[in-house]
């Protein structure tokens, strides 16, 4: 059974940071490309990562220099390290996996997803 359990989130002031990380199991992680995405209420579904088999990185011009996407094989886990925050990165974070080798921030690349964890930055 694959699992997908984000943790990290947290209420934080603009300019501050934080460190998500998403614990896989159920699978052979280290065949599966990774992404983080994240939801704002009224707002659809964003990809803002994403890391593949070989640990290379895509980000969302958005987020691009204040975001960091790593991944440690050898524990099954994905991070996101999260700098800067501004308040419109307040949002619901989730992480996904994706069989095989790729980059991408489209969600129809991701089979599985975890529940999410809340970012909320306050100005």
């Amino acid at each position: 059974q694959v699992q997908l359990v984000e943790s990290g989130g947290g209420s934080v002031q603009a300019g501050g940071s934080l460190r998500l990380s998403c614990a896989a199991s159920g699978y052979t992680y280290r065949h599966y490309s990774m992404g983080w995405f994240r939801q704002a209420p009224g707002k659809e579904r964003e990809g803002v990562a994403g890391i593949d088999t070989g640990g290379n990185a895509l980000y969302a011009e958005s987020v691009q220099g204040r975001f960091t996407i790593s991944r440690d094989n050898s524990k099954n886990t994905l991070y996101l390290g999260l700098n800067s925050l501004k308040p419109e990165d307040t949002a619901m974070y989730y992480c996904a996996a994706g069989r095989g080798f790729f980059r991408s921030l489209g969600p129809n690349w991701y089979n599985y997803w975890g529940q999410g964890t809340q970012v909320t930055v306050s100005s």
